[in-house]
């Protein structure tokens, strides 16, 4: 595998550049994306977790979300600030409270 192969397969497993020795470098692709962390309480286990990302992720210009239970928190990026009614109402769908941003 080449180096363009091996970093088009990273891109592809992970969603995003922005990790490992890509982000590092300043090689990240979504230089101008925004990242928001929002508190959302309910959340329990990996289910919660992949609940509360799947919804927030149908959401227009969001790349990637990480929703952790253990500290309520859920890092969005996106390639714009979100509407922060529209992220309520996503966690909402998944059965969750949005309290705000962590």
């Amino acid at each position: 595998m080449t180096s363009d192969t091996q970093a088009q397969a990273q891109t592809q497993t992970t969603g995003s550049c922005c990790s490992g020795s890509a982000a590092s470098s300043g090689g990240c692709a979504d230089a101008g994306a925004v990242t928001t962390v929002y508190a959302v309480t309910g959340m329990t286990c990996g289910h919660c977790e992949g609940a509360v990302s799947e919804e927030i992720s149908a959401l227009p210009g969001v790349s990637s979300v990480k929703a952790e239970a253990a500290s309520g928190k859920v890092t969005v990026t996106s390639a714009a600030p979100l509407d922060e009614e529209a992220v309520r109402a996503a966690v909402d769908e998944a059965g969750y409270e949005l309290t705000g941003r962590a």
